[in-house]
């Protein structure tokens, strides 16, 4: 009997250090993923109503409307694209 506990203790610890690292590693995807929804939203959306800058960098994203268009035509094909996952589904589902 002791030898069971003995034997479930170091998957008890190695679950721990597991589920510790996916925590880890599940803020730093989502960290990650904040610091570009900024960036892109700075770049789309809020560089546009500022005024003009001497800055090069802040320039050229202010002139620069490819992803101002890029994502709501993006949507229409992404609509497309789930309902086609949908129905695949369905149909792998039922047959």
């Amino acid at each position: 009997m002791s030898s069971s506990s003995a034997a479930s203790a170091p998957s008890t610890s190695s679950q721990l250090a597991s589920s510790k690292d996916k925590f880890f590693w599940g803020c730093l995807f989502i960290a990650i993923g904040s610091i570009f929804f900024v960036g892109f939203l700075f770049a789309a959306v809020v560089s546009k109503l500022l005024p003009p800058s001497n800055n090069a960098l802040i320039s050229t994203i202010q002139n620069d409307w490819y992803y101002c268009f890029l994502v709501p035509l993006t949507l229409p094909v992404l609509v497309v694209a789930v309902y086609f996952h949908w129905l695949s589904m369905k149909l792998f589902k039922h047959a």
